[in-house]
């Protein structure tokens, strides 16, 4: 079968503390990266938006994972419009940085462009070791909602695309004006000129920043769905950590909705990755071991 399902993080806090996934033996990130590749065959990397990590870091994982195994790893929050705290950057970037961006978030138009290349490089080399092994997917770039639909952010994509030339990027929009009727054609035209992945999202309805349940597959060699949970009171909470924004569990009856969308865009793209951020205890295992079952169980 051509889909893959995991979750966001193995490292998720509010999964370690529940103590119903993990044996209480594993206690180090390597041990827990292990287990969870025992448990699936995917996962999706956060602390990659938080900081550009060390090129040992990837190789370890590359060494504590089956050869089969495959990692999605998100962009960096500066490559991706988000705003980035200056100690988010290398130290020696960070002390690069021109005095008036030392002591508040920074957006990456605001840096030099020799910084801004030089972080790109970093990031690049840091992901190296996962790619050479086999084991890197796609690079996540998760745009923020401020990020609206214009000539000006399809070359913005263009650029990080290029940027990352090599390696395959998906992009995740965060505001709905992107798939309205007067931008989803040219949204959706731009991703399949580019063999650029949308990623398609599960989220609750009705929402300022809530996109539409579309599942149109953009690239010949991938297809994304993440799933955020539907909690409404939770969406638009500002600053709600994720477990408690996410916090949802998907019934039965919820993910099997998308069943025959997964399977439609496993006809189209060849993979598809289906990955749980519903991150509030053990909900997002649970509920990618009950879609993988789902899917299994599909016309069988």
């Amino acid at each position: 079968m051509g889909v893959l399902c995991g979750i966001a993080g193995w490292v998720d806090k509010s999964l370690i503390d529940s103590k119903l996934f993990y044996p209480l033996s594993v206690k180090t990130s390597g041990d827990r990266l292990r287990f969870y590749a025992s448990q699936f065959p995917l996962v999706e990397v956060d602390s990659t938006y938080y900081g550009i990590p060390k090129p040992e870091t990837l190789e370890s994982w590359a060494a504590d994972t089956p050869a089969d195994f495959t990692f999605d790893v998100k962009s960096f929050s500066l490559f991706t419009n988000h705003p980035t705290r200056p100690a988010n950057l290398p130290p020696d970037i960070r002390e690069q940085l021109p005095a008036n961006l030392k002591d508040k978030n920074i957006y990456v138009e605001a840096l030099p462009d020799e910084l801004v290349d030089e972080l790109w490089e970093r990031f690049r080399t840091a992901l190296e070791p996962l790619r050479a092994a086999g084991k890197l997917a796609a690079v996540f770039l998760q745009f923020p909602p401020w990020f609206m639909p214009s000539s000006r952010s399809l070359a913005y994509i263009e650029q990080c695309q290029e940027r990352m030339f090599g390696f395959q990027v998906a992009v995740e929009f965060r505001t709905p004006q992107w798939l309205d009727a007067s931008h989803r054609d040219g949204t959706m035209a731009f991703l399949r000129s580019r063999d650029i992945p949308y990623v398609a999202v599960d989220v609750p309805e009705g929402h300022r920043t809530s996109m539409p349940p579309v599942f149109d597959t953009t690239s010949s060699k991938l297809a994304v769905v993440r799933f955020h949970g539907r909690n409404h009171q939770t969406w638009d909470l500002k600053g709600a950590p994720p477990n408690v924004r996410f916090r949802y569990e998907y019934t039965d009856q919820e993910l099997s909705e998308w069943v025959p969308r997964i399977k439609e865009m496993e006809r189209s793209a060849g993979r598809v990755h289906a990955l749980m951020n519903n991150n509030y205890s053990n909900y997002s295992v649970k509920n990618a071991q009950q879609l993988q079952k789902l899917l299994e169980a599909w016309h069988r």
